[in-house]
């Protein structure tokens, strides 16, 4: 991310002081949602730097690890204070936004800058049949709750499928590890300028910074949804991945202008993953420890969004190129889903 943007870590201090203060609860979202930004490219920058020391395939997995630690934290403080359709909200847009708005932009501006962007044909098929793994298993719990009226079944069966998708992506995590012969996604060239302990106290920092920000964030979010008229399936949907994914998408985007189409795919594919596949798995074991059950059973739109992101980003990779159309196919989708979340009424 540009070092201005680290700038706005000042907002995170002026939200915090806002909450004690009992400043408007607009003014405290805002100002939460600015200084979570550069809280969470400081964190992907930390784990960069200590990837770089540990390597590409224990780097990979400190990625894998960190990489959507933002959406973790805010997720689970929303849990705490029973915000379940932010929460699943939440990774319904995490998921949508790398696939649809992040690959969109990147495909746009790459195919505009460099015409036909050719990328990894295998690595991206590995990524679509990991999310069509994870659309499943959304799906499932939806036609399981729908046949059958009992709350507390539906609970184990999340419970079940939440540990069978953190063994597939142990599994892939496996996979990655011990593919040494085979080609991984290119980096861009990465200066080793931290040490390995500054590198652990910098990321230490941030998250503990993210944590205190995103509480701020989270204690806003009923004040602003009844002052705004703005749903919590909205919010989650559409602000709160922007905000936590600004760093990732940043990353993506410039990728993709420097013909690095690879890492685009790298990034927006593991993001797109590791959120069915890890955070929302940890949600609902979380969720059930701290006595707050969470189902994944999920609104009908998410599924419909999240199925046919799923498909048509599936569609793209299946030739390995792709072009500037194709990018703005993408952003379209996203914008209809933006809208049809923002005037849907029974979000709240």
């Amino acid at each position: 991310m540009p070092r201005w943007v680290y700038g706005l870590m000042v907002f995170g201090a002026l939200a915090l002081v806002g909450q004690v203060v009992g400043a408007p609860p607009v003014a405290v979202f805002a100002s939460a949602c600015l200084g979570l930004i550069p809280l969470a490219g400081l964190i992907g920058h930390a784990t960069g730097q200590l990837a770089s020391r540990l390597g590409p395939h224990w780097g990979g997995l400190l990625n894998a690890t960190f990489g959507n630690a933002p959406e973790l934290i805010i997720t689970i403080l929303a849990l705490r204070q029973g915000l379940f359709t932010l929460v699943k909200a939440s990774i319904t847009g995490s998921i949508i936004g790398n696939s649809l708005l992040v690959l969109g932009l990147s495909l746009l501006v790459g195919g505009l800058r460099h015409g036909i962007l050719r990328f990894n044909l295998r690595l991206a098929g590995l990524s679509s049949a990991l999310m069509i793994l994870a659309v499943s298993a959304l799906l499932l719990p939806a036609t399981f709750g729908f046949l059958v009226a009992d709350e507390s079944r539906l609970e184990a069966l999340s419970v079940i499928v939440a540990l069978v998708l953190l063994l597939s992506y142990g599994a892939y995590l496996l996979f990655l590890l011990r593919s040494a012969t085979e080609p991984q996604w290119e980096s861009e060239p990465r200066p080793r300028q931290w040490s390995i302990r500054r590198g652990i106290a910098v990321l230490g920092v941030a998250t503990l910074a993210t944590a205190i920000v995103s509480e701020v964030l989270v204690n806003a979010v009923t004040p602003v949804t009844d002052q705004l008229g703005w749903t919590e399936l909205f919010l989650g949907v559409i602000v709160i991945p922007i905000v936590g994914n600004a760093a990732e998408n940043w990353s993506a985007v410039r990728a993709a202008w420097r013909n690095h189409v690879d890492l685009t795919l790298g990034i927006t594919s593991g993001s797109s993953t590791q959120i069915p596949l890890f955070v929302m798995p940890v949600l609902i074991l979380v969720s059930a420890g701290i006595g707050r059950p969470m189902t994944l059973l999920f609104n009908p739109l998410e599924l419909l969004v999240l199925a046919v992101g799923t498909a048509i980003s599936a569609y793209i990779a299946l030739d390995g190129e792709s072009n500037w159309l194709e990018g703005v196919l993408l952003l379209a989708l996203y914008l209809m889903t933006a809208a049809a979340f923002f005037l849907d009424p029974g979000g709240a």
